[in-house]
């Protein structure tokens, strides 16, 4: 005697559920004319892999402010497991949650990480084609057409100042790296003998502020700012008005919580319900396989 069919049974059959194939567009709100200066224009083979069209609003009181993270459906954004912290674990490694990266990257002057993902990931610095490079060349060609440089530059937010020269962010060179560090650490830095692509931004304080952050990235000379630092920065960024879109894949995988493993969830170290809760507008919906692509654009103030 056979079994029932199941729920999934009934479903349309699904050949691609870790997001390989080219996103397709599922809502987009975005047909509106942006008011002021944008930077995007997709044309080729980056306007197939999207399935449309991408541009970013350019601000002119500070750089533009673009978040970029893949969480789990239970709200996971980071493992705590050695050896699996990345958001590769997290998205499954989806090729299509990659080709939104290097996107993203690709139309930054900066890209913004925290330094605990320097120190734990075997990549170099965060390129569009270090992420995915069978687009390299589409890419390139997007940077060039927009006249930016031939790759953004990795900025790495340290308080500890635990880096070291030998890890593969600060040998590669297929783009610039600036650390910013509080001022005494970044004599310390100095002194180990990172490469001379390497730059250094010290900070006023500890550790860098919301206000700190953007007043080095507009030094840096950044019209857009992505954000792949951790949920404690995104959290400081967030509260301070500071995010202007957040581009959250949901992987299609429960990763569950227990006392032995406090995975971190999208923001950590601030309580914004119910004295300042941030709102978001749903700007576009796209799929890969089970992978939910949101763009959100936030309030610049809390509600």
């Amino acid at each position: 005697m056979s079994a029932s069919p199941t729920l999934l049974d009934r479903l349309p059959s699904r050949t691609d559920p870790r997001g390989t194939g080219p996103l397709r567009v599922l809502f987009d709100g975005t047909g509106t004319p942006l008011q002021g200066d944008s930077r995007g224009g997709l044309v080729d083979e980056l306007a197939r892999r999207y399935d449309g069209d991408l541009r970013l609003a350019l601000r002119d009181d500070r750089p533009t402010m673009i978040a970029n993270f893949v969480e789990t459906i239970d709200g996971v954004v980071a493992m705590t497991t050695d050896g699996h912290t990345g958001g590769g674990e997290v998205s499954g490694f989806s090729p299509a949650d990659r080709f939104v990266m290097g996107l993203l990257r690709s139309l930054a002057d900066v890209v913004l990480v925290g330094a605990s993902s320097i120190r734990t990931s075997q990549r170099a610095t965060r390129t569009p084609a270090g992420v995915f490079p069978d687009a390299a060349a589409a890419f390139a060609d997007l940077r060039s057409r927009l006249g930016l440089a031939p790759a953004p530059t990795t900025l790495v937010v340290t308080s500890s100042g635990h880096l070291d020269p030998g890890m593969p962010a600060f040998r590669d060179q297929a783009g610039a790296v600036v650390i910013a560090a509080p001022a005494h650490r970044v004599a310390e830095l100095r002194a180990r003998g990172f490469a001379p692509t390497v730059g250094f931004e010290p900070l006023r304080g500890s550790a860098a502020t919301p206000d700190e952050l953007v007043e080095v990235t507009r030094r840096l000379g950044a019209r857009v700012v992505v954000t792949e630092a951790g949920p404690r920065i995104f959290a400081d960024l967030a509260g301070a008005g500071l995010i202007d879109e957040l581009f959250l894949t949901l992987a299609p995988q429960l990763a569950g919580r227990d006392p032995s493993h406090p995975r971190l969830p999208l923001v950590v170290g601030a309580a914004f319900f119910p004295d300042s809760p941030r709102w978001a507008r749903l700007a576009s919906v796209r799929a890969a396989g089970d992978h939910l692509f949101l763009r959100y654009q936030l309030e610049d103030e809390p509600a």
